[in-house]
């Protein structure tokens, strides 16, 4: 008999944390702290963990800019082969991690009770539609601020490329962000489910892939939502809970305000009110409204639940006597 299924969405902290400045040893530490909370979340759940990129991969950008340039002259690389990159990297982190308390300190094999469960990574593209009313009004700010001089010398390197000022900052690029539509490797996670393993899958939202006429995929150059991806992978992974792990032990009313009340429990219809009177807020766009809009699609996708809290919290959540829990 199959335990239920949790896909868990750790957020930036999970891995940098406030002002670190994203070290190896910086990021090990945290990567292990989070990695000791999820240990006490499999002895009741089949776990599937999913994780944000934006620190790894702006740093792999800005790495490759700087190595772009005399006396180097490096070739850069797009977007979907970055995301491949830091998926990679940060897959062997929470891989090796979790794997090693998993052999010390672990639950034995559902299949074999003999062996201890293992963790696996999987590279995974996230299909999007060409016709996403994104890829008209790209949005998302991703790699280094330029100079108005060094903006001239890329639009002629890379027409293609739509570049803003940002807030008197200096020069982005921004990228489509679009929604995503399917899980590409789904089977694949679903076979290694049902093998008994722990998978990491879609990180950073998944590499964006668009579907060609003759079957194949093809990378493009965007940025997926980690949480809507998140939510993706969920539903075709038929789990039960979607746990959203993030710096705020729950969902707030009026944050920051004299007015804020943490809230313990929400139905999808209350969420919906809440959204629509912008009692979270007028800056959805950055943190919560993602994680909410996914849990949303979640439950009414077939979901039973959603949970909203710090990794710290996140068994205590599971079991309903922590953070926000959404239902239908």
């Amino acid at each position: 008999m199959f335990k239920p299924l949790v896909v868990i969405a750790l957020g930036g902290n999970a891995m940098i944390k406030g002002k670190q400045r994203g070290t190896l040893e910086e990021q090990i530490e945290n990567v292990t702290q989070t990695a000791k909370q999820i240990m006490k979340v499999i002895p009741k759940w089949r776990v599937v963990i999913t994780h944000g990129n934006g620190p790894q991969v702006g740093n792999l950008m800005l790495q490759m800019e700087a190595g772009s340039h005399p006396p180097y002259n490096r070739p850069s690389f797009k977007m979907d082969v970055c995301g491949s990159m830091t998926q990679g990297q940060i897959g062997y982190l929470i891989q090796n991690i979790l794997g090693n308390l998993l052999v010390t300190e672990g639950p034995p094999s559902r299949l074999d009770p003999s062996k201890k469960i293992k963790v696996a990574t999987i590279i995974t593209q996230v299909v999007v539609s060409k016709d996403d009313p994104a890829f008209e009004n790209p949005t998302k700010p991703v790699g280094p601020f330029y100079t108005k001089e060094q903006v001239d010398r890329i639009r002629e390197e890379h027409p293609d490329f739509t570049i803003i000022e940002d807030a008197g900052r200096g020069y982005r690029r921004v990228v489509p962000s679009p929604d995503p539509i399917e899980i590409y490797e789904k089977d694949q996670v679903n076979d290694l489910l049902e093998a008994g393993f722990i998978l990491v899958a879609s990180g950073g939202g998944g590499i964006p892939v668009l579907k060609n006429p003759d079957g194949t995929v093809s990378g493009v150059e965007a940025v997926i939502d980690k949480d809507l991806a998140g939510e993706r992978l969920a539903n075709d992974t038929k789990a039960e809970a979607f746990a959203i792990l993030t710096d705020t032990d729950k969902v707030y009313l009026n944050y920051k305000t004299p007015e804020q009340r943490g809230i313990d429990r929400m139905t999808v219809a209350e969420v919906e009110k809440y959204l629509e009177e912008g009692a979270f807020g007028n800056k959805l766009k950055g943190s919560m409204g993602p994680k909410l809009k996914a849990a949303i699609r979640f439950l009414k996708d077939g979901g039973k639940k959603v949970v909203i809290t710090t990794p710290e919290l996140a068994a205590a959540a599971l079991d309903g006597e922590a953070g926000t829990i959404i239902v239908p």
